[in-house]
């Protein structure tokens, strides 16, 4: 299953909204058309965003009608402009647009045109190699016979085709040991119910659906051995912004001695945010609360808050999953080695 696909002069995605009741692909042929789908949430995922909007640049690229160089780069900036307004929080999504607009070079505006397909699809092989990388390194944290619970959706649809969270646990079944799964159903959205049930099903790992209220129950009488999220950016220091939700389900584990661990390829770590404390949260609509998949479950007239993320204090993660290694404490000094980063603004 691959979530994003270079079609030529299109790019298919999985309509994550139409799952698990219908597996429905959608063929956009422009950026606005993936913009308009990063908003409402017919892709998500932290790096399924970098590698969608850098497929987005090389497309609108095709499209821009420009006679000087310089005339084009401006068009191209301008695209970059309308595909990072889209989601603030993932910073998957402004290295993409940025790195497509440093590749950006050549003679004639038909070699840039190639260059930046050629550059997004770097990204996408990267994004790939680096899953597969991390979950091989995790997997060496799951034991046979671990009951793992994940919030939100960190799999195949959250990346390219293998996962962050979930691609830990694929790797240590892939092993040949046996992991069950407690998934949360993620409200507003459902992104656990709906999606991580479903990629699990599909490949038949066991997996138990819990409200997001039971976790405590659960952490409490022992049936989770460790919890593993994925992330939508990692700050400088370990603090982690992850789906709305997730924060409780950290202090909960820490209350209960459950490990918890993170697992995010290096693009997602954005050493220019020093703490969690400086990375945008994203508001989405109201009506996510309260109604479920268009049907009002709340009074008319109640008003409604929607964060989309949360941040969860680097003191409550055990360990960080990369595919360069797996780091605990000092955060700050271990994740700037395994990076390589030197800092830089996104979001």
């Amino acid at each position: 299953m691959k979530t994003v696909e270079w079609a030529e002069d299109k790019i298919r995605i999985i309509d994550q909204t139409r799952l698990p009741g219908e597996q429905v692909f959608l063929e956009l042929d422009s950026y606005d058309a993936v913009a308009v789908a990063i908003k409402e949430m017919r892709i998500r995922g932290a790096p399924a965003l970098g590698i969608v909007a850098a497929y987005a640049m090389a497309l609108g690229a095709q499209r821009i009608e420009a006679e000087t160089r310089e005339e084009f780069l401006a068009q191209l900036h301008r695209i970059g402009e309308v595909l990072a307004a889209t989601r603030p929080t993932a910073v998957n999504l402004f290295r993409a647009v940025e790195r497509l607009e440093a590749a950006a070079v050549g003679e004639s505006v038909a070699e840039i045109r190639s260059g930046l397909i050629g550059e997004a699809r770097r990204i996408e092989a990267e994004e790939a190699e680096a899953n597969r990388r991390m979950g091989a390194l995790g997997a060496g944290l799951i034991e046979d016979g671990f009951t793992v619970l994940t919030h939100c959706n960190a799999g195949a649809l959250a990346t390219v085709s293998y996962g962050t969270a979930l691609g830990v646990v694929r790797a240590a079944v892939e092993q040949g040991k046996r992991v069950h799964v407690f998934a949360t159903e993620t409200r507003p959205l459902l992104q656990g119910a709906r999606l991580t049930a479903w990629e699990l099903s599909q490949e038949g790992i066991p997996v138990t659906l819990i409200a997001d209220t039971m976790t405590g129950h659960f952490l409490s009488r022992e049936r989770i051995n460790c919890v593993v999220v994925g992330a939508d950016r990692i700050a400088a220091n370990g603090d982690v912004a992850n789906k709305i939700g997730t924060y409780n389900i950290a202090v909960l584990a820490a209350e209960n001695s459950v490990p918890f661990y993170v697992a995010a390829p290096t693009s997602t770590i954005d050493l220019s945010v020093a703490s969690g404390a400086e990375i945008p949260i994203e508001e989405r609509s109201p009506e996510e609360v309260t109604h479920i998949q268009g049907v009002r479950i709340a009074p008319p007239g109640v008003e409604a808050a929607n964060p989309a993320f949360d941040v969860t204090p680097h003191r409550y993660v055990s360990a960080i999953i990369t595919e360069n290694g797996i780091v605990g404490e000092p955060y700050v000094e271990r994740l700037r080695k395994i990076t390589g980063q030197r800092g830089g603004r996104h979001g």
